[in-house]
């Protein structure tokens, strides 16, 4: 099933998240679930959550796999949105 995490960071938390990103991204890695991701951006470009599109068995797969991302470990989100998704196009 495919699963879209919608996550947003804390107000003033990008040392945070520029401190874990090479974690992260070896964490999108590493687990071979992710199909699609990238960080959401503010005005000025400046990275302000992440969109995530994961492949797994079931919401719990995705509950497990979003509490093991270093962002999440790191305290970097404000929220986490877990919801099953469906590919419509692309």
């Amino acid at each position: 099933m495919r699963v879209a995490l919608i996550c947003i960071d804390k107000p003033g938390h990008i040392e945070t998240r520029k401190a874990n990103r090479d974690a992260h991204l070896a964490y999108l890695s590493d687990t071979g679930v992710v199909e699609m991701a990238g960080p959401f951006l503010d005005d000025q470009g400046g990275m302000t959550g992440s969109l995530l599109v994961l492949d797994v068995p079931d919401l719990a797969a995705a509950r497990a796999w979003a509490a093991g991302d270093p962002y999440a470990g790191a305290g970097l989100f404000q929220s986490v949105e877990i919801r099953e998704w469906k590919k419509v196009i692309g």
